[in-house]
């Protein structure tokens, strides 16, 4: 074998030396797989027409979808708070899987634990996970809080959260005045922005519902960030823009700290987070605001129920999306927009206008979640682009109506489409059915970019196979200008690419452009 200690290969180089390919070979033919050609000619197939009609019709079968289950979307709000520990009732399996989603993507580790419910759990219940549970968590890692989050094991047999964990406190599991916020998130529905949003809802309901304080006593206004892979950079970029405002604000549910903790020699189990006393008087707020509209629908109803003036957003990306959030938080506070954030906006059309020869027309494929793909559509139109695919596969009919509200207001909306309930498959038959020429997701587009030869610009969660992309901003005028450099970073090497052989591909290959 061609790996030793002497020369050590990753495993991509490995698995190509000859000893295994020999190996590969031996194994399709023990499966009985199809011949090369029999491969190559169905999938020839598979881009044409009528298959995208086949794959379309169905409805029994998804494949690979653009989403999480919910009780990621609680363990990411989870660690938005102080000191918290994320508690996720069901396997240990299904919490293993969130936190190594989260850490693949922030490359840190993410905190959580589970109720380790096994088979006699299912049948009988899991009471006893939770008391047991619920005392390891708060004597072994010492938390503030302890916010719980179902999955689709305790949610099939009807677990009572409520009753667990007060049954749980009289058994002194943790002490009666200890905070156990919950929710409930069954995977089996909805998605991980569902999650979040419960996990959120159930925290502020924790600790507004019997809060004596009286809503609208304070200029402060809450900002719910939303389920964000960027929260880091976008988190702290927010918070830089309202104190040039000199807006008083909290975010409910910080984790830029929590998933950006330095090497210092110091290890931070937890970093940052919205505090307990912050959480309390945060009832008394003038108003709460939404940063991503679907992510946040059940909380933002809460903190009306309570008097308190909301206002949602659809990921303020570019150029209108930010203008419109600082107007709204202007009218609430009564503070001018400064001198400072004008100039930053100057700057990002200016940038624009120099590259819009090069941007203008380009057409695009778009995935992700729904507040994502309508901020990003919104921006690639506000380039001179063309949005043509915009998928959500937990974007619902509304979305999609919003969708074409937008495509509608601009010129070169009139060719483009918002497919709800979809997924990557039905992409792919969109893609080469109907050519874009850059695709916009996460990581899990690289299959489709490898597929139609489309090239990916990574601009959501999750990013798996790249790395720091979630400590810049992407909100903003300056996470705007983030934004247009990635996209035309893109554009620029495809150019080179498709004009880098002497002689023959580079006639006017442009080292200045």
């Amino acid at each position: 074998m061609p790996q030793s200690a002497e020369k050590i290969l990753d495993h991509g180089p490995l698995f190509r030396e000859p000893e295994y390919q020999e190996m590969f070979a031996r194994k399709k033919a023990c499966d009985g797989a199809a011949s090369i050609d029999a491969t190559a000619l169905q999938s020839e197939y598979t881009k044409g027409w009528e298959y995208r009609e086949k794959n379309f019709a169905r409805e029994a079968l998804v494949i690979n979808p653009a989403k999480a289950c919910q009780p990621l979307g609680a363990v990411f709000a989870a660690a938005g708070f102080e000191k918290t520990m994320s508690f996720v009732h069901g396997s240990q399996g299904c919490a293993a899987y969130f936190r190594s989603h989260l850490s693949r993507h922030f490359k840190e580790p993410c905190t959580a634990v589970s109720s380790s419910m096994t088979e006699d759990a299912a049948v009988f219940g899991g009471l006893n996970n939770m008391i047991d549970g619920l005392a390891n968590c708060y004597s072994l890692y010492q938390p503030k809080m302890i916010a719980v989050s179902t999955t689709c094991m305790a949610e099939v047999i009807g677990d009572d959260l409520h009753g667990f964990i007060g049954n749980a406190k009289a058994k002194g599991s943790v002490p009666e005045d200890f905070d156990v916020p919950f929710a409930h998130t069954p995977s089996f529905v909805g998605s991980h922005i569902d999650g979040y949003d419960n996990s959120i809802k159930g925290i502020l309901e924790h600790f507004w519902k019997d809060n004596p304080v009286v809503a609208s006593a304070s200029e402060t206004i809450n900002i719910v960030p939303g389920f964000d892979g960027f929260c880091v950079g976008n988190n702290r970029e927010l918070g830089r823009m309202l104190d040039l405002m000199g807006v008083s604000y909290k975010l409910i549910g910080d984790a830029a700290d929590q998933f950006d903790t330095p090497s210092d020699g110091e290890y931070r189990m937890y970093d940052g987070g919205t505090t307990i006393d912050d959480l309390k008087a945060a009832k008394g707020a003038k108003a709460t605001l939404a940063l991503q509209h679907w992510n946040s629908r059940k909380t933002l109803e809460y903190a009306g129920s309570v008097g308190q003036e909301t206002a949602s957003f659809n990921y303020p990306l570019g150029i209108r999306a930010t203008d419109e959030l600082l107007m709204k938080i202007s009218s609430l506070s009564g503070k001018a927009i400064p001198e400072a954030l004008r100039l930053e906006r100057g700057r990002l059309v200016d940038a624009m206008a120099d590259s819009q020869a090069y941007l203008h027309g380009k057409r695009y494929a778009i995935f992700g979640d729904p507040d994502f793909v309508q901020a990003m559509a919104r921006f690639i139109l506000e380039t001179g682009g063309e949005p043509v695919h915009c998928l959500s596969t937990n974007g619902g009919k509304e979305w999609a109506e919003d969708m074409q509200v937008l495509f509608d207001s601009s010129p070169f909306g009139k060719d483009c489409k918002a497919y709800a309930h979809k997924d990557l498959w039905h992409l792919r038959s969109l893609m080469f059915t109907e050519p874009v020429d850059f695709l916009i997701g996460n990581s899990h587009g690289k299959y489709l970019e490898r597929d139609t030869k489309t090239p990916l610009i990574r601009l959501t969660f999750p990013i798996f196979d790249r790395h720091h992309h979630h400590r810049f901003p992407v909100i903003g005028y300056q996470g705007g200008l983030r934004v247009l450099t990635t996209i035309l970073d893109k554009l620029f090497d495809k150019l080179d690419a498709e004009t880098n052989i002497a002689g023959e591909t580079d006639i006017s290959f442009d080292l200045t452009r």
